[in-house]
């Protein structure tokens, strides 16, 4: 009984925690920018742009402990030796963190030094609240790990509200706010997580060994997770190298829209379709297809929610409109990025093939700066800069099903071709065609295809009523 209520209880928070993350986005993205002008924006964009970088700075380590203690509960774990590397990775946060804030007082242009000097104080809040948030998961203390990351959201969301009810109107405010919002959190966790900040700790000698041990483990796994981040964040790298800063606005703000439709049809598809993990591996080959074939309609019929949105937000905010140029073609996006996350990932781990998801996002990183950079000082373009991520972001997703059908020898290349021909016909849709006109062509093209899919759209009813 009281397992049953305190998994009801996670599961409450966890769903808290995604409602009131996708209402944060809606602050950051759609109400910030209407109460600061596109400059500030611009410039606040800047910092998130380099802050995302930040969690490259532990090195692994925190993955490394998330993966070597994971199966230890609270009381069991060894705590002074959890100590030991706290102060390690601690002390080293810090060396990170003086040096790009010394390092700022050799910036000569004013907002690069004052994002320098951020990005130092964001070492120590964005690493420290990771630490804090592994700690309840790997302890699986997952109610309190919730309430962490609510209370983190909840500081930013309504510290951003206040900020634009009394009339701020610059980046660096929001900045104090997005610093307040983990320190908060972070004394929080700390009264309950004591025992592995500070106190004794295991001999120097034993506590670097260990320190490395996690470093090896977890370096990797760092390297693989972030990867994917440096495919979309590369691209908003080199437009902020090339162009000016309110073009690079305009870009960044089409890049948040998108990922406020992919974080939506992330939390709908997760609702939808059973957790991968607790399918039997037996069954997993029989699963694909339908699930496959399924988050392939739901996608497509969910890039028609672009043109309402549209209007919406060109009336909403008019000084971003050119914004919803790009966004039009980062949509497709979320139809390869979606079954990336949600499924290839899933199965590629199912059948332990790590290496090969590392080795597939590494050749499309690299793939993808070449190509970005080609487009921006080659070409001059950044129209096909945002086409070649697209197009890389497709490749990535493609490489992977290969992989995946090879392990579960079905074949998707009919699939593949449909697909190209959907996103193609879209993106011409809103970059060609009047917003009325795309929208009756795009609807025109989406009959015919759910009509040739008409047995997996019936599947998907089955599916779900079951």
């Amino acid at each position: 009984m009281i397992d049953s209520k305190q998994i009801k209880k996670n599961v409450s928070l966890t769903i808290s925690v995604q409602i009131v993350s996708f209402f944060v986005s809606l602050v950051m993205n759609l109400l910030l920018p209407k109460f600061i002008d596109e400059e500030q924006y611009s410039y606040w964009q800047t910092f998130l742009l380099y802050v995302s970088y930040v969690p490259l700075l532990h090195l692994g380590i925190l993955d490394g402990l998330m993966l070597r203690y994971s199966q230890y509960d609270y009381n069991e774990l060894d705590k002074p030796l959890v100590r030991s590397q706290f102060t390690l990775f601690f002390l080293m946060e810090l060396l990170f963190a003086l040096f790009l804030i010394v390092g700022s007082f050799f910036v000569s242009n004013e907002i690069a030094r004052l994002i320098v000097a951020f990005s130092g104080i964001a070492v120590i809040s964005t690493n420290l609240f990771t630490y804090t948030s592994y700690t309840f998961q790997l302890t699986n203390r997952i109610s309190k790990y919730a309430k962490l990351v609510l209370l983190d959201k909840l500081v930013l969301g309504v510290g951003v509200i206040v900020l634009m009810v009394v009339g701020a109107k610059y980046f660096y405010q929001v900045c104090y706010v997005y610093f307040a919002a983990p320190f908060i959190a972070i004394a929080w966790g700390y009264f309950h997580n004591k025992e592995l900040y500070f106190g004794k700790i295991e001999p120097l000698k034993k506590a670097v060994y260990e320190y490395k041990e996690n470093l090896i483990s977890g370096f990797m796994l760092l390297v693989a997770n972030l990867s994917s981040m440096f495919m979309v964040g590369g691209a908003k790298m080199v437009v902020q190298w090339r162009y000016d800063t309110l073009l690079f606005g305009q870009i960044a703000f089409a890049f948040n829209v998108s990922h406020i439709f992919l974080t939506f049809i992330t939390a709908a598809s997760v609702a939808l379709f059973p957790s991968i993990k607790r399918i039997q591996p037996e069954k997993l080959p029989d699963f694909y297809e339908k699930i496959r074939s399924s988050m392939s309609l739901i996608l497509f019929v969910a890039l028609v929610l672009y043109f309402p949105c549209y209007k919406v937000l060109q009336f909403w905010l008019p000084n971003y409109a050119e914004s919803l140029v790009y966004l039009g073609i980062l949509m497709p996006i979320i139809i390869f990025s979606s079954k990336v996350t949600l499924l290839t990932n899933n199965y590629l781990k199912a059948y332990r093939k790590e290496k090969t998801m590392l080795k597939i996002n590494l050749v499309s990183v690299i793939f993808a700066f070449a190509s970005y950079l080609v487009c921006a000082y080659g070409l001059n373009s950044v129209i096909l800069l945002l086409l070649c991520l697209d197009l890389v972001i497709m490749f990535r997703s493609i490489i992977s099903e290969v992989v995946v059908m090879k392990l579960i020898q079905k074949n998707f290349i009919k699939g593949f071709a449909s697909e190209f021909l959907m996103v193609t016909a879209f993106i011409v849709c809103t970059m060609k065609l009047s917003l009325g006109i795309g929208s009756a062509v795009y609807l025109s093209i989406l009959a015919f295809y759910l009509f040739g899919n008409r047995k997996s759209c019936a599947s998907l009813l089955k599916f779900r009523h079951h």
